[in-house]
C-alpha cells in the first residue's frame, strides 16, 4: 500500500510540473499592430476601417481565448498614412509587436535586413491600385503619357503595381519622368497640375472629389495585378508560441468566414465609412466584377499568393531595393491557416485560385499583362496545397 501511495504521489507531482512547464510556455501578451483611424466624430477606432481587425476585436473570440490562458491582448496603433510600412517596420525590429496587417515590399525590406517575419494569414484578393490624370485632361491611356510626369512613392506596395501597368501598355518604367513622393503630396502635385499623373492605392475618393480622372486600374485585370497585405508575424514569436499564433490564426479566419458572407456586405461597407469616406466611394471600391464576394476575403495560401511573393522579393532584387536574397517561400507559413481551416471545419469553404479564376471569369493576361521581366524566374514553381 505505501508503495502505492509513493506512485501515486509521484505522478501527481510530475503532473503538476508539467502542468506548470506548459504555463510557463505562454507569453505574457499578444500585441497587434493595426492602422487606427479618427471617426466622423473625432473618436479614436483602434480597427481603423479593416473589416477583419473590427471583427476580431468585436466578436472577442480572440480576447477570450487568450483571457483564459492568462494572456493579455494588445492593440498597437500604427500611422495610417504613407509611413505605415516603415512605423511597422520599426515596431517589428524593436520587438514592440508580434503581429501587424500590412504590405508586402516593406515586409521584404525588413526580412532582407535580418528581421524575420512571416505571413500567417492572407487577406484576400488584394486591394486596387489606380493612375489617375488631372480632372480636365485629355489623356486617355498610359501610352498618352509616356514621357510624362508621374508622382509615385517608391518603396511602397504599388511602386510593382505601376511597373505592371506600364508594361501592360508596352511602355517601361524609363518611360517617364517620376517624382518619387509620397501620395499625400502626390494628390496635391495632381490637383495643383505639377504632375501629369498619380499612381496610387485606391484612387477612387481622389476622382470623387473632383481632383483627378482614373484612366487606368486594377479592376477586372488578372490577380496578379493587385496590391497584397497579409496578417504578419514576427517568426521569432510563432516559433516560441505556436499555440498562441493559432488563436490568432484561427481569429482571423474566423473573421475572413464573417466577412465573405453576402449579407454581411453592408455592415463592411460601413466600417469603410468611419474614416469619413462617402459610401458610395466604398461600394465603388469593392466594385469589381471579376471577383466575386466570398472567394474576395479567402484566406489560402494558393498559387497566387506564392506567385505573389516569388514576384516582389525578385522585384526588389532586381532594382536593388534589397542587398541580399531573400527566400519568398520562406515568407510564408501555411501551418496556422490549414489548421484554422480544419477547427473551423471550413476546408472547403473557399476556392484555390485556379478553380476561382475559371469561376469569375477574370481576363485572360495579354503577353504584355505578364508578370514583369525581373520577376518571370521566380513565379515559375508550384505553390504547396493550400
Amino acid at each position: 500500500m505505501r508503495n502505492i501511495l509513493k506512485l501515486f504521489a509521484a505522478l501527481a507531482l510530475g503532473a503538476l510540473s508539467l502542468s506548470f512547464v506548459h504555463a510557463e510556455t505562454w507569453p505574457e501578451a499578444v500585441r497587434i499592430g493595426v492602422i487606427a483611424t479618427i471617426d466622423k466624430s473625432g473618436n479614436p477606432v483602434m480597427a481603423g476601417t479593416s473589416p477583419l481587425v473590427d471583427r476580431v476585436i468585436k466578436e472577442g473570440w480572440l480576447e477570450k481565448e487568450l483571457t483564459r490562458r492568462g494572456i493579455k491582448l494588445e492593440w498597437y496603433p500604427l500611422a495610417g498614412n504613407a509611413g505605415t510600412g516603415s512605423v511597422t517596420n520599426e515596431s517589428f525590429a524593436s520587438g514592440r509587436i508580434d503581429f501587424a496587417n500590412y504590405g508586402d515590399l516593406p515586409s521584404i525590406f525588413l526580412n532582407a535586413g535580418g528581421v524575420r517575419t512571416h505571413v500567417v494569414v492572407p487577406s484576400g484578393r488584394g486591394s486596387d491600385m489606380s493612375l489617375l490624370v488631372p480632372t480636365h485632361s485629355k489623356v486617355a491611356s498610359i501610352q498618352e503619357l509616356k514621357g510624362k510626369r508621374v508622382s509615385l512613392h517608391k518603396g511602397r506596395p504599388w511602386e510593382l503595381g505601376f511597373i505592371k501597368a506600364v508594361e501592360s501598355a508596352g511602355l517601361a518604367y524609363k518611360d517617364f519622368q517620376i517624382f518619387n513622393i509620397n501620395p499625400q503630396a502626390g494628390a496635391a502635385a495632381l490637383a495643383s497640375g505639377r504632375v501629369d499623373a498619380h499612381f496610387v492605392n485606391g484612387g477612387e475618393l481622389l476622382e470623387f472629389k473632383g481632383i483627378g480622372r482614373i484612366i487606368w486600374d486594377t479592376k477586372g485585370k488578372p490577380l496578379h495585378f493587385k496590391m497584397r497585405a497579409e496578417l504578419w508575424g514576427a517568426r521569432a514569436f510563432t516559433t516560441k508560441y505556436p499555440e498562441t499564433t493559432q488563436l490568432v490564426a484561427t481569429a482571423y479566419v474566423k473573421a475572413a468566414h464573417w466577412a465573405a458572407q453576402e449579407e454581411n456586405r453592408d455592415e463592411i461597407i460601413r466600417i469603410g465609412t468611419r474614416a469619413g469616406t462617402p459610401e458610395e466611394v466604398v461600394r465603388k471600391n469593392y466594385n469589381d466584377l471579376t471577383l466575386d464576394w466570398k472567394n474576395r476575403w479567402t484566406p489560402l495560401f494558393d498559387q497566387v499568393v506564392y506567385d505573389h511573393y516569388r514576384e516582389v522579393t525578385a522585384f526588389a532584387r532586381a532594382h536593388k531595393t534589397i542587398r541580399r536574397d531573400v527566400n519568398a517561400d520562406e515568407l510564408l507559413e501555411p501551418k496556422f491557416v490549414r489548421q484554422a481551416l480544419k477547427n473551423l471545419k471550413l476546408e472547403d469553404f473557399w476556392t484555390p485560385s485556379e478553380a476561382a479564376a475559371k469561376a469569375t471569369k477574370t481576363p485572360k493576361a495579354t503577353k504584355a499583362e505578364k508578370t514583369p521581366k525581373a520577376a518571370t524566374k521566380a513565379t515559375s514553381r508550384r505553390a504547396p496545397p493550400p
